[in-house]
């Protein structure tokens, strides 16, 4: 039958197939940035790699693109079942990458001595190696522990082994766990795939019709508004549907998929769009109940509310707080005892260990009785003592402080202008852009350059600059805040105006990597120097250079760049973990005036002073 269906479209191949297929990779914007986080990943040698995504999103699919892209210098190794033990897994580690071992052994250290043997030797050769843990929400929680370890295995200047953590949601919150914590501290670069927007959805369809060889008229715009609600943007969702209204559309010999034609396949691939009798046929008999519902919640109130008489030969249990008046018990003037045969009213009396129990008990004052005979002995009864309430009590009780998380669902349309004005605020200047693009534009005048890119936690501690991060809500939105300052574990954020002071771990649960940031330029305002230049940025260049090594190099033409300026630019970049390309860009650039210390520029550590005032 699919030969069949292929044919009747004119297809070369099925288009909507749930394998993952590199070559039906559809490189959506997030789909591109998370490749680019995983290609970041790779290339830092700086430890572990994390994406994320809900179930069909497409995050085996980028892993496979990954691999398809790699350099031949690289070896991969990809385990896709994760559900093992840690000894297992090093095991597997092994056999992925060919490495001999002895197959009775029940030792980790004889696996981890002949897995560090193997990965030195590959640096040795200029090679790298790549772990891709697929489903890695399913690894316990002493394989990953077992996973940080093996990134120990290192030299001075590079981690031996890059790994890449692929799962679903439940894989943060997994690393988010208290015992987990050096490793998710490991983590240099994050990201998260969310379902495609509508938009998204009818790309997606028609570049993978046109990829089979097929038209885009299959599926009309109205269809494609079923298709992406039924499936709510998610791929693989999307791909079955479609698939099976085209097989629909195919027994109909039809050439379009219609709006029927899609019902019924959602209703054959997807349960949750049917509308079956039994589940009316239930709500109809809970409404059918809901009269004799009414009725014993009413007798139920009635029965609660209605004054209850004592019943015959009754005899109640007397406590100290129900004891009757003794006969020497003095009563205010007006008032006599009850008789004997009838049980005084039950006194309200706290639970044991009440806050109540502890207070005066005047009544309140617009409780109390004005009558002379009360103010009378009012005078000559002895003042209670005030009870002052516990100040931890009053504090327990006071509401929590909100979330980042809900600081970040909070925030308004203004948050990226918010975020702009505060970053320019800590340089000193002042600046009213509502979009990046202008925010970039007016960064010369200044004397500054923006720099906007995906990276890692370890990118941004290597730039040491303020950065505007943009952070994903609860609903997925993406906000941006300013990163002020950080101080260990903790960081100071802007957000949408608002200073906060949080945990390094609840901003890296909602960030994916994207920054911008602003730097200082040269004088002449050359944002990249390179090789056979000649310019007064490049004995600027070279005058800094000389600081930071502490020794004059002399040349003939100190503003031109000749081999030996490049020389010492790659000797910068190798110590820095920077690009080797031996020319001087925004990355080398943000280095060399760390080093210098420009006391006019400002640093994640200590800059948060001047946004707080």
């Amino acid at each position: 039958r699919l030969s069949m269906y292929t044919r009747h479209f004119g297809l070369a191949r099925q288009p909507f197939s749930i394998a993952p297929n590199p070559q039906f990779l559809y490189m959506s914007r997030q789909h591109r940035e998370a490749l680019a986080h995983l290609m970041y990943g790779v290339r830092s040698s700086d430890g572990f790699t994390l994406l994320t995504g809900e179930v069909g999103t497409g995050k085996t699919t980028i892993c496979r693109g990954l691999v398809e892209q790699l350099p031949d210098e690289v070896d991969v190794a990809l385990i896709l079942n994760p559900r093992v033990t840690a000894l297992e897994l090093v095991a597997t580690l092994c056999d992925e990458l060919k490495i001999a071992y002895p197959k009775d052994t029940t030792s980790i250290k004889v696996l981890t001595d002949v897995l560090n043997a193997y990965l030195l030797e590959n640096h040795a050769a200029g090679r790298r190696t790549v772990l891709i843990i697929d489903e890695a929400q399913c690894l316990s929680a002493e394989a990953l522990e077992q996973l940080r370890l093996l990134t120990n295995l290192e030299t001075s200047t590079a981690k031996l082994l890059q790994i890449i953590l692929v799962g679903q949601p439940e894989l943060r919150e997994l690393l988010a766990r208290d015992d987990l914590r050096q490793l998710a501290q490991r983590i240099t670069a994050r990201f998260h795939l969310v379902p495609f927007s509508r938009t998204e959805t009818a790309a997606y369809i028609r570049h993978r019709l046109e990829l089979a060889g097929g038209s885009s008229a299959i599926f009309d715009e109205r269809v494609i508004d079923m298709v992406h609600n039924l499936a709510k943007g998610v791929p693989r969702l999307i791909n079955v549907l479609c698939d099976r209204a085209m097989l629909g559309a195919f027994a109909e010999g039809a050439s379009a998929v219609d709006s029927k034609i899609l019902r019924r396949a959602a209703a054959e691939v997807m349960p949750a769009a049917r509308r079956d009798g039994p589940r009316r046929r239930t709500w109809l008999r809970g409404l059918a109940l809901l009269p004799l519902g009414l009725g014993l919640a009413v007798g139920l109130w009635y029965g609660i509310s209605r004054p209850h008489e004592p019943a015959p030969g009754y005899t109640p249990q007397v406590t100290v707080a129900e004891a009757p008046l003794s006969s020497s018990t003095s009563l205010p003037p007006g008032e006599s005892a009850p008789p004997p045969d009838q049980p005084p009213a039950p006194a309200a009396v706290e639970p044991a260990g009440s806050a109540l129990e502890q207070m005066p008990s005047e009544p309140m004052p617009w409780e109390a009785d004005t009558s002379p005979d009360t103010a009378v002995a009012a005078a000559t009864e002895p003042v209670p003592e005030t009870v002052v309430p516990d100040p931890v009590v009053a504090d327990e009780l006071s509401p929590p402080a909100p979330s980042l998380a809900e600081h970040l669902d909070a925030a308004g349309s203004t948050a990226l202008a918010r975020a702009w004005a505060g970053l320019f605020r800590l340089w000193g200047y002042d600046s009213a852009a509502a979009t990046d693009e202008q925010a970039c534009a007016q960064a010369p005048a200044a004397g500054l350059a923006c720099l906007k890119g995906a990276g890692s936690w370890g990118l941004l501690s290597r730039f040491d600059r303020p950065a505007v991060l943009l952070l994903q809500s609860g609903s997925g939105r993406p906000v941006a805040v300013v990163l002020q300052q950080v101080d260990g574990d903790r960081v100071t954020l802007e957000v949408d105006g608002e200073v906060l002071r949080v945990s390094r771990a609840e901003v890296e649960q909602t960030w994916y990597g994207d920054y911008r940031l602003l730097w200082k330029k040269p004088p002449s305002g050359n944002i990249v120097l390179r090789p056979g230049m000649r310019s007064g940025d490049v004995r600027w260049l070279r005058e800094r250079l000389n600081v930071v090594n502490g020794r004059e190099t002399v040349t003939a033409d100190p503003a031109l760049y000749d081999e030996s300026l490049a020389s010492e630019v790659i000797a910068l970049q190798r110590g820095h973990n920077l690009l080797t390309d031996g020319r001087a860009g925004p990355h080398t650039l943000i280095v060399l005036n760390n080093l210098i210390a420009d006391p006019e520029i400002p640093h994640l550590v200590g800059s948060a002073t001047a946004s707080s005032e």
